[in-house]
């Protein structure tokens, strides 16, 4: 056979050839080409157009990173839930059924209506300027510029139209909001008898074998084992870390002090004070009106040339820019950008305090104006900035950095699965240890244990079998982590001995509130006999508002009671708590006090309205054609964990 072999060794080289090269294009070019495609894969579609798994992905980065920043103390778990990436999902695809929805409908926002309703709405009068352009300083506060405020206001408008008819059209008449109301808020005067569970546990003494009985129960097995445990070693890869390995000359800190970016950051923002007489000629205005108008501005101008100390008199006289007049026409400080383009170039082409400019016309008329103080425009000095540009230019190379090593740490991990020594020993990082780690997450927010996502890698059965590296989980924050299990114990039921008071305890509960529902069934029992019993217990008004004390269970019983017939009976098992009878006497009008009938009326018409908005989006999803992926959307939050 081997002679064979060799002798015919030729021959099998284009056998081989032939079998197995184009296997391999065709098997390896398809899998690169899936590989390659998987980010563009898409989880959904609105009208055609898809939400691919990479957006899908950015986006719940995003807005996990978000919350984090303002909620640090929030639950991780709570953002690597399947509910989390579920809303974000709901929210790209919303945004696209209604960008469809404008778009087909042509629901257009001009630029009329944008600033007519920037002047007047009281929303926006915090971001309003006292001559009514946009304040510029608040805006740069929530990283926006003015073209971007104008954009996302413009689509705001835009996307409200689509819901407007539906939601103003939403009424809702007296006899309806009436009897949708009248469950939460009706009164119900009532008595309980209670039939609490503490009234048997002195009394109740379980024997050994009710003990035993009571542990071997597989209903009660849960009640008495220790939990999944795992000692682990694992290895986080963190950007802060890595920060503070950088170090930053100081021939690149003055690079970044004298570039663009940098002047602009540590420049102080130039801003000018002036004063100006307006004589008012709108866009409306006739071509007469307008040459009348700008021969007024003429005069005054020589009035004000002649005498520079009367600006501010005549201003108070003349001007129609009625605001500013009261204060002489002073507009206070401003910076660029802040007023229309005419009268900005006229106040920032003066060069000293006191100079007055030549007419200048703008879109509301014609303007006199005179300088009358500057600030800012200087840089602050590279020594009080310094640390701060050391600062960015480390965390900039540190995320850079983490960019780089996210791939390969991941790859290294997963390829080197025995052990977290070749990663540890490439990146330097120090291998930390856990013992009797659980299923639960860590209550420390900081902890890799904290993650949910990172616990189900440990528990995973390659981990916990074959003791191989989990695959790296992101963290947020630019930090990334991978485990190992070194010890694993599995779940157990502890002996008796160990959990007998807890037994007797829970069987001690159990059995003391079997009395007490025997003690309130056959009270219940005498009293439907007796219905006209006078019982000693108070009487209570009782509502879904005014619940008093009661427990939940018992409240909801309370408010289902049948009452075509009164008095009327329920009895009601309260678990552990006990049991209690409820003799409901009389039903009450509502309490105007707790329900305002009109402030009522008016929320139910708001929740009527939301719900017929909710249904015309989802007759919007069924016109657009809303197709969910489940099986890329399942992939793409696993692998945005």
């Amino acid at each position: 056979m081997f002679d064979f072999i060799r002798s015919n060794t030729r021959v099998l080289f284009f056998i081989l050839l032939v079998l197995i090269i184009p296997s391999f294009i065709f098997v390896g070019v398809d899998g690169y080409r899936r590989m390659d495609e998987g980010g563009n894969v898409a989880v959904a579609k609105v009208q055609g157009q898809k939400i691919s798994r990479v957006e899908f992905e950015a986006a719940i980065r995003q807005q996990g990173d978000r919350i984090r920043s303002q909620r640090p103390d929030l639950d991780p778990a709570l953002l690597d839930g399947p509910e989390f990436k579920q809303q974000v999902l709901d929210e790209l695809v919303r945004q696209k059924v209604m960008t469809a929805a404008v778009n087909d409908l042509h629901l257009v926002t001009t630029d009329e209506r944008l600033k007519r309703l920037f002047s007047t709405d009281p929303q926006f009068a915090s971001v309003r300027n006292p001559d009514g352009t946009v304040n510029k300083e608040l805006l740069a506060t929530q990283g926006m510029s003015s073209d971007m405020f104008v954009q996302r206001l413009r689509q705001d408008l835009s996307l409200q139209q689509v819901f407007r008819g539906v939601v103003g059209s939403a009424v809702v008449t007296p006899a309806v909001t009436q009897a949708a109301l009248d469950p939460l808020f009706q009164q119900r005067q009532v008595q309980v008898v209670s039939f609490p569970v503490q009234r048997h546990l002195a009394s109740v003494k379980p024997t050994d074998a009710q003990i035993e009985a009571f542990y071997t129960d597989l209903a009660n097995a849960a009640r008495f084992k220790a939990p999944e445990q795992a000692d682990i070693e694992f290895v986080v890869l963190d950007a802060e870390v890595m920060k503070k390995s950088i170090t930053v000359s100081a021939q690149d800190v003055q690079k970044f002090y004298d570039s663009k970016e940098g002047t602009a950051r540590y420049t102080t923002p130039e801003q000018r004070r002036a004063s100006h007489v307006l004589v008012k000629a709108g866009p409306d205005a006739s071509s007469e009106e307008r040459t009348k108008a700008r021969a007024k501005a003429q005069a005054l101008l020589e009035q004000v040339r002649a005498k520079p100390t009367s600006f501010a008199e005549v201003a108070r006289k003349n001007s129609d820019d009625t605001v500013s007049a009261e204060r002489g026409g002073d507009l206070d400080f401003f910076g660029r950008g802040d007023m229309t383009k005419s009268f900005e170039k006229a106040v920032f082409d003066l060069k000293n305090d006191g100079d007055i400019s030549d007419v200048v016309e703008s879109e509301f008329g014609f303007h006199i104006i005179q300088l009358t103080g500057k600030r800012g425009g200087e840089k602050r000095s590279l020594d009080t900035v310094r640390s701060e540009i050391e600062n960015e230019l480390r965390t900039e190379q540190a995320q850079k950095k983490f960019t780089e090593a996210a791939v390969d740490f991941t790859n290294v991990v997963y390829e080197q699965a025995d052990s977290l020594k070749p990663v540890s020993d490439k990146y330097k990082l120090d291998i930390q240890t856990a013992k009797a780690v659980t299923r639960d997450a860590s209550p420390d927010p900081a902890s890799p244990l904290a993650n949910k996502r990172f616990l189900e890698q440990l528990f995973a059965d390659d981990a916990v079998r074959n003791k191989r590296n989990t695959e790296a989980v992101d963290l947020g924050a630019g930090r990334l982590v991978a485990g190992r299990v070194v010890k694993h114990t599995p779940s157990r039921l502890l002996p008796l001995e160990e959990v007998r008071e807890s037994v007797r305890a829970a069987l001690t509960a159990s059995q003391a509130a079997a009395l007490s529902r025997q003690d309130g069934e056959a009270k219940l029992a005498a009293l439907k006999t007796a219905p006209d019993t006078v019982l000693t217990e108070p009487t209570q008004k009782i509502s879904r508002l005014q619940r008093s004390e009661l427990a939940p269970a018992l409240l909801d019983a309370i408010m289902r009671a049948p009452t075509a017939k009164l008095p009327s009976l329920v009895g009601v098992d309260l678990g552990d708590q006990g049991y209690a009878v409820v003799k409901v006497l009389e039903v009450l009008p509502r309490d105007p006090v707790v329900a305002d009938p009109e402030r009522s009326r008016n929320q139910y018409g708001k929740s009527w309205a939301d719900a017929e908005a909710q249904a015309y989006y989802a007759g919007l999803k069924k016109r657009f054609k809303v197709d969910i992926k489940a099986k890329a959307v399942a992939e793409a939050a696993s692998g945005a964990n």
